[in-house]
């Protein structure tokens, strides 16, 4: 295989630039919250697309995590009481704790602002939707 070309090296020292200035939010996050980028997934994800209860199997698909990823997440999760799960007929329940909405509470605003902050402000609006557009391409969602 052939290496790199030069126009193939400078779009990848891009995308990784990028990407540590784009880490910085999670990085924020965690030192105002104590949440990981991971925990703050399945945390959204819980009260977004199931009013804070999902079985785990649709939030492994909401996460596009693999299962036993998911499940040892969810574990560091219950331990330190942000989620409960629940064996149930056909599967696992997953379920907010009254400490994981608000932990979701309060980070929610960080999160908002450190995205606004090292992504969003550092793009006029036309160019958002066309790196939007483009990631697409490359990313597929989740669950997909």
């Amino acid at each position: 295989m052939d290496p790199l070309t030069d126009s193939e090296a400078e779009l990848w020292q891009a995308w990784l630039a990028a990407s540590e200035v784009l880490a910085q939010v999670s990085t924020d996050v965690a030192q105002e919250t104590g949440l990981s980028e991971p925990d703050l997934t399945v945390l959204t994800r819980l009260h977004d697309l199931g009013s804070g209860r999902l079985r785990q199997s649709e939030l492994a698909a909401a996460t596009g995590w693999h299962r036993s990823r998911l499940s040892h997440h969810l574990r560091r999760m219950q331990e330190r009481g942000l989620v409960d799960r629940a064996d149930v007929p056909g599967g696992v329940d997953v379920r907010l704790t009254t400490m994981g909405r608000a932990a979701l509470h309060r980070a929610r605003p960080v999160h908002a602002d450190a995205v606004r902050r090292h992504l969003a402000q550092a793009l006029p609006a036309r160019d958002r939707e066309s790196l939007l557009r483009l990631l697409r391409k490359i990313s597929p969602a989740p669950g997909s």
